[in-house]
């Protein structure tokens, strides 16, 4: 149903297996989290561009291996041993850069959730070697890790992904709308899913419906700063 304008209804992120779409970018990720729970080692570092798919990747397996995701800087605040006691996600580690208390925290976790028999996912952008870990027990122990990585999109997976997050949001274009949006917008997922923000916005704000007119309109227009 489309969203009646003047409402700023919340977005609804679509996280399930059905909603992710296979593309050759994303092929050998997609068949990583498929292997489990016959990863190396027990762990999984998945790796790749912001708004790759790395959380949806992470909420697929985590329905399937009833795991819970946690964020990285989250670790200072958990009980080590009460979070390994299955399968968990970590996301954003790079995150932790600069945090010995964290870093303390999933190196343990680490230990203690492999000891246990269990599998860990973490996540983030750059490759493993670039996350700025600083403890060297840790740095060793994610290197080792068989990491994956999502690639850029193609023009097929990135029309999925401009769809899907116009849908998230409620917003129902025209069927000209995502081609042209192709045509004009940096090819990349992060591009999209901030294009996608400003769309939703303009849409709002002017209560206009989301049409190719008001498209060219937040093109044409720069990013606001920050």
């Amino acid at each position: 149903m489309a969203r009646q304008l003047g409402f700023d209804l919340p977005s609804r992120t679509a996280l399930g297996r059905d909603a992710f779409f296979a593309a050759p970018s994303n092929a050998m990720a997609l068949s990583m989290i498929d292997q489990w729970p016959g990863w190396p080692g027990g762990k999984l570092a998945l790796t790749g561009p912001e708004g790759a798919g790395k959380t949806h990747l992470a909420h697929v397996w985590a329905d399937q291996a009833q795991a819970r995701i946690i964020p990285a800087r989250s670790l200072v605040d958990v009980e080590v041993p009460a979070l390994a006691t299955g399968p968990l996600a970590v996301e954003d580690v790079p995150d932790i850069a600069g945090n010995d208390a964290a870093q303390t925290a999933l190196f343990h976790l680490h230990n203690l959730i492999l000891a246990e028999g269990h599998t860990l996912l973490l996540t983030g952008t750059p490759p493993v070697a670039q996350w700025g870990l600083t403890l060297p027990d840790l740095v060793s122990r994610m290197r080792g890790a068989t990491a994956v990585a999502l690639e850029a999109p193609d023009d097929m997976l990135l029309t999925a992904v401009l769809v899907k997050l116009l849908a998230d949001r409620q917003l129902t274009p025209k069927p000209d709308l995502v081609p042209y949006l192709l045509s004009r917008m940096d090819r990349s997922f992060a591009a999209a899913i901030a294009l996608v923000q400003r769309l939703d916005a303009a849409s709002l704000a002017q209560k206009r419906p989301l049409t190719r007119q008001l498209a060219a309109q937040v093109l044409d227009k720069p990013p606001a700063a920050g």
